[in-house]
């Protein structure tokens, strides 16, 4: 057998097996909050995610992505047989899409970046040994284990409190809610773009972060402008208290799906690479039969992505977005709303910082946030257990199993 169309096959179908993986999990785990609030059907998050999380990935597609994840293994042990590096990186896929699978079926959010990490110090370590690992890159990585959730908790924790105290709690919730609400959109969409589009607009030769911000912020504020011009056209007549606190939680639901969108715009952008880099990576090896630092992402790859992360949701990421929606604590609205604003943020002033900050890691400690905003009574003990321990064992897990796979392929090269 061809060893070069025998590792282009398996890295295609590891590729492809780990974006279905993150649309189990990541996207499911991005949508929870919108389900659970009621704001979006099951059916119609598929759908979101469908349109938003394609467009993030065309829109990025010409990317260069780097395909030594985070930094994680030196090169340049590689050098000498760049099948070796190739065949460790598929085995990193695979582990990280069987690892993501197994807690998709548990229903535990877990987050994509760390999995892989994960993965990748197991092929190095066996492969390379320890000198082959940045490990003051782990040390900062567990450093984020507590800070990710802690941040986005923090934040959403205020919002929330915000929200009730300025909104709910008000003798005018419905007015509150037309003069607040579009600021609020404005923010947590302007955080959302901000990061898409400086990372998309490089492509375009648009680098310099004052040119980003004023393009994101006229893009959030028109979108702003509009919410509050169709807040305006609905007249209210004379409500009861429930009533308008019925009506304000409907206003919060539109604007979750809004933020919904562009939550998939920037995830498409940035994890349907992480499934797709490596197979990029072994794509270019094969045809080069060299390593390089970096590789292009063809279209046709990144679509193979962004089919497989819209498949996984569709098909396997019920019990995720129940995990995050319903079984931390109950989600309306407001709380929602209230959970993505602090994620948004937080991944805003990660990205800007350089912070090896998890997605997953910061939603659901803002969700954890929202929850405590009820009190520790309103809070799941048992499943904030269970996602922290999962969380722990991610990056051995995930070592463990892909050390095992470059193992049988250093094997079955020496064969």
């Amino acid at each position: 057998m061809d060893t070069s169309l025998f590792l282009l096959g398996a890295a295609l179908l590891a590729g492809l097996y780990m974006a279905w993986s993150i649309g189990a999990n990541d996207v499911a785990n991005a949508m929870g909050t919108s389900v659970g609030s009621h704001a979006l059907t099951i059916r119609n998050a598929v759908i979101v995610a469908a349109i938003f999380e394609f467009i993030g990935a065309f829109m990025a597609g010409e990317e260069v992505t780097n395909t030594i994840r985070q930094g994680i293994v030196n090169p340049s042990f590689f050098a000498h047989d760049a099948y070796l590096f190739a065949g460790g990186m598929t085995a990193a896929l695979f582990a990280t899409a069987i690892w993501l699978q197994f807690a998709s079926a548990k229903g535990l959010p877990v987050s994509t970046t760390h999995s892989i990490i994960g993965a990748v110090v197991g092929f190095g370590l066996v492969a390379g040994g320890t000198n082959a690992v940045n490990w003051e890159v782990l040390v900062n990585i567990v450093a984020s284990w507590f800070l990710s959730p802690l941040l986005g908790g923090t934040i959403a924790f205020a919002m929330f409190f915000i929200i009730r105290r300025y909104i709910l709690d008000s003798k005018d919730p419905i007015g509150q809610t037309k003069r607040l609400s579009p600021i609020m959109l404005f923010i947590v969409v302007g955080c959302v773009l901000f990061v898409f589009f400086y990372k998309s607009l490089q492509i375009y030769g648009i680098k310099d972060p004052f040119h980003v911000a004023l393009i994101t912020g006229g893009v959030s504020a028109v979108i702003s402008i509009i919410a509050r011009l169709l807040m305006s056209r609905r007249k209210v007549g004379h409500l009861t208290r429930d009533e308008q606190l019925a009506r304000v939680e409907r206003i919060f639901a539109y604007l979750q799906i809004v933020t919904a969108c562009f939550m998939a715009l920037a995830h498409g952008s940035n994890d349907v690479a992480n499934a797709i880099g490596p197979v990029a990576a072994v794509v270019s090896i094969v045809t080069h039969n060299q390593i390089t630092a970096t590789s292009q992402v063809p279209y046709w790859l990144m679509g193979l992505g962004a089919v497989g992360i819209v498949v996984g949701l569709a098909t396997y990421g019920k019990k995720v977005i129940e995990t995050v929606g319903k079984g931390i604590t109950e989600i309306t609205p407001t709380r929602g709303f209230a959970a993505e604003f602090g994620a948004a943020l937080i991944i805003l002033v990660g990205s800007a910082f350089g912070l090896p900050l998890s997605t997953t890691q910061v939603l659901v400690g803002a969700v954890i946030g929202v929850g405590l905003a009820r009190g520790i009574a309103g809070l799941n003990i048992t499943v904030i257990r269970k996602i922290t321990g999962s969380w722990i064992f991610t990056i051995p897990t995930t070592g463990l199993v892909s050390a095992l796979l470059s193992y049988v392929w250093i094997l079955f090269r020496a064969s």
